[in-house]
């Protein structure tokens, strides 16, 4: 494996008040990483294994429904040969990218302990008017660096909401984080999971990334990767890998989303419905895992924020992508652009790879939820900024639950 670190100019964050700093040009952990490295041997070699499809369903039949199916043939693909490496083909007119166009039907077996361990680190709208407090624009002074400390093992009885996020790109199998929210379709038995958007979706120049897998609490026991080889799959992903059926990202990450530069990243968030790969089973993720966060879509001001803690898989050097870490932090603001919304940013030292992972801090009720995801780092891996989660968030949202709401 061979990170790449690319060259980024210095841009100004543009601000009302005088102490707003230079800011680094943003890169979306890790997709940049990602986008340019070459991707780990053992996934691509497991990725030619054409592997047996099943049903999201579980039935053990391959089958797309018939209105993707369509939206597939439409772009001279064949829904019969998917599972036999059709998806491999990333040919620019063959990369479905309109929000309507999300297929990842199960290829089961295709996420091994191997496969997961070797994947690589992935590395406009108009403005809410509660944005933090009127806040657009000003960038605070840049925070200190704060350590990443690992999770206290078994992850699953300190955070068992988090995991990690498999999926392949052009360049290979990579990885994200993400958090197990709550849906209010379903009190209590929610499939939904919460990621960034860049965890989905390339962006303005490509589409809808494929074979999305979550593993909830991978590495549970938080083993090194040298611990892991060969391991079981059930010790990998003691709570199976659950396939995304659905997904659903901004159109504003989708229209400016880039790997780098941090365009689209106040908006750079997503949401994803989840089926478990082996089907036979009535319980939902919620219900697997025990627990899901509530998302807090009018979080307070900046000022009135005593703490987010981020969580996530780094995967970048100095880690490896195998442990779960946290970063607790007071937030300040960052400002890309006088347009877009702030966003939070706290001191974090974790790299690509915690993209997506879930940022916590309290409801309403003064209990814990989600109130952002990591979006954006610089290159140093000094710091982290997560989109402020306001209308635009809480419609892709509200938008997936419904569309699963009466099943």
């Amino acid at each position: 494996m061979r990170p790449i670190r690319p060259q980024f100019a210095a841009r100004r964050a543009r601000g009302a008040r005088s102490r707003t700093s230079p800011v680094a040009a943003a890169v979306a952990l890790g997709a940049v990483v990602a986008l340019t490295a070459t991707a780990c041997g053992p996934s691509e070699n497991n990725a030619n294994d054409k592997p047996t499809a099943s049903a999201s369903a579980g039935d053990g039949k391959f089958k797309i429904p018939d209105d993707i199916g369509d939206r597939l043939k439409e772009h001279g693909i064949d829904p019969d040969k998917w599972k036999d490496g059709e998806w491999k083909n990333w040919d620019k007119d063959k990369w479905l990218r309109e929000a309507q166009d999300f297929v990842n039907p199960i290829i089961a077996g295709l996420w091994d302990s191997n496969r997961m361990r070797d994947a690589d680190k992935h590395t406009g709208g108009e403005v809410d008017e509660n944005d933090l407090s009127g806040d657009q624009g000003v960038t605070d002074p840049e925070p200190k660096p704060v350590a990443a400390a690992g999770v206290s093992t078994p992850y699953h009885a300190n955070a068992p909401y988090a995991g990690k996020l498999f999926f392949d790109g052009p360049k290979g199998s990579m990885v994200c984080s993400a958090t197990v929210v709550t849906d209010p379709a379903h009190p209590g038995e929610s499939n939904m999971l919460w990621t960034a958007g860049h965890c989905v979706h390339a962006g303005k120049n490509g589409g809808w990334y494929r074979n999305i897998a979550f593993v909830p609490s991978y590495n549970d026991s938080g083993k090194s990767a040298q611990e892991l080889q060969n391991a079981p799959k059930n010790e990998v992903a003691p709570y199976g890998v659950w396939w995304g059926d659905a997904a659903l990202t901004s159109d504003q990450w989708i229209a400016q989303g880039g790997p780098s530069g941090g365009a689209g990243a106040s908006y750079d968030f997503a949401v994803i419905h989840v089926t478990p790969e082996k089907g036979g089973t009535t319980r939902s993720l919620e219900e697997t895992v025990g627990a899901a966060l509530p998302v807090n879509f009018n979080a307070p001001a900046v000022p009135k924020v005593a703490q987010l803690t981020a969580k996530g898989y780094p995967a970048a050097p100095p880690f490896d992508g195998q442990r779960l870490y946290q970063c607790a932090d007071r937030p300040g603001r960052l400002s890309l652009n006088d347009a877009d919304p702030t966003m939070y940013r706290i001191g974090c030292t974790m790299t690509g790879g915690s993209s997506g992972g879930g940022w916590v801090g309290q409801g309403a009720d003064g209990k814990p939820a989600l109130v952002s995801n990591t979006s954006i780092g610089p290159v140093t891996a000094g710091w982290l900024a997560g989109p402020r989660l306001g209308k635009e968030a809480k419609g892709i949202y509200d938008s997936v639950s419904k569309k699963f709401a009466g099943q």
